[in-house]
C-alpha cells in the first residue's frame, strides 16, 4: 500500500481596511416660534441633536436630555446601527485563525482529510466577498487535480477539494460558519453543501450581503490518490482575500 506524507500550508494573510465618508444632513428651519396652549418650542430649528432643551410645563423632549435613540436596523441590503457611540467609518476585519491543514498520511483506498479556520467582521458597509487563490498540493512534478466541479470523495481516484460546512463523509469533519451574536456571513453556493467537494482558483468561498458581526469559517480539505501516485512530500501555500463591498 502506498503511503504519501504531505502538509499543506495556508499563508495568513489579514485586512484590516478603514474607509471614512461623507454623509449630508438635512435641517428644516421654522418660520416663525412652533407653539399651542399645551406646548412651546424654545429653538428656531427642528432635527436631531437640539441643543436646547424643548420643553413645558407638562412635557420634555427625550432627545433634549440625551436619550438618543441606540440600536440597529436593517434589511435584506443595508444594516444601520445608532447611537452616539456609533463611528463615522466602516471596518473590514479579517484573520486567520488556524493557518496549517496537516494532514495524515495518504491511502488509495480512503480520503485524507484536515481543517483550517478564519474569521471576518464587517461594520457599517454593504457586505464582504472571500477568495481563495493557490495552486493544488504538489509534489515535484506531479500535482494532485483539482475538483473543478462539484463531486464527492472518490477514494482511489486523485482528487483535491473544499467546502466550508459540516461533513459526514468521508467522515465527520469541518464545521457550519459560526455566526456568535451578530455574524450573518455564509459559505458561498459551491462551497455550502456537505460532503460535496470543489475546489477552482480564485473563486469566491464565503460572502456577506451586509455588515456583519464576527463570523468563524471552517474550510474542509480532502485528498485522495491512487494506487499508482507518486511518493513525496506534498505542499500548497494558499492565500484568502477579504474585499469589502461598499
Amino acid at each position: 500500500m502506498l503511503v504519501i506524507k504531505w502538509k499543506l500550508g495556508l499563508v495568513s494573510l489579514v485586512l484590516s481596511v478603514l474607509v471614512s465618508f461623507g454623509g449630508m444632513f438635512a435641517v428644516a428651519f421654522a418660520d416663525s416660534d412652533l407653539n399651542s396652549t399645551h406646548y412651546h418650542l424654545d429653538e428656531s430649528t427642528l432635527g436631531g441633536g437640539g441643543l436646547v432643551q424643548s420643553s413645558s410645563s407638562s412635557f420634555q423632549s427625550r432627545e433634549a436630555i440625551s436619550d438618543a435613540a441606540i440600536g440597529d436596523s436593517s434589511s435584506t441590503n443595508f444594516t444601520i446601527d445608532s447611537g452616539s457611540v456609533t463611528p463615522a467609518y466602516p471596518a473590514l476585519i479579517f484573520g486567520i485563525t488556524n493557518s496549517n491543514a496537516t494532514f495524515n498520511d495518504f491511502s488509495p483506498s480512503a480520503a485524507a482529510t484536515a481543517t483550517s479556520t478564519f474569521q471576518v467582521s464587517d461594520y457599517t458597509s454593504y457586505g464582504y466577498v472571500v477568495q481563495i487563490i493557490g495552486d493544488p498540493p504538489k509534489s515535484g512534478a506531479h500535482t494532485i487535480p483539482a475538483m473543478t466541479s462539484n463531486d464527492v470523495s472518490r477514494p482511489g481516484t486523485e482528487q483535491f477539494g473544499i467546502n466550508l460546512v459540516h461533513n459526514t463523509s468521508p467522515v465527520s469533519f469541518g464545521a457550519n460558519p459560526d455566526h456568535g451574536q451578530f455574524g450573518i456571513g455564509d459559505a458561498a453556493a459551491n462551497y455550502n453543501t456537505a460532503n460535496s467537494f470543489r475546489y477552482v482558483e480564485g473563486e469566491t468561498v464565503a460572502s456577506a450581503p451586509k455588515s456583519s458581526g464576527v463570523t468563524t469559517y471552517t474550510i474542509s480539505y480532502i485528498v485522495n490518490v491512487t494506487s499508482v501516485t507518486p511518493g513525496g512530500s506534498y505542499t500548497s501555500n494558499q492565500q484568502l482575500v477579504c474585499t469589502g463591498t461598499y
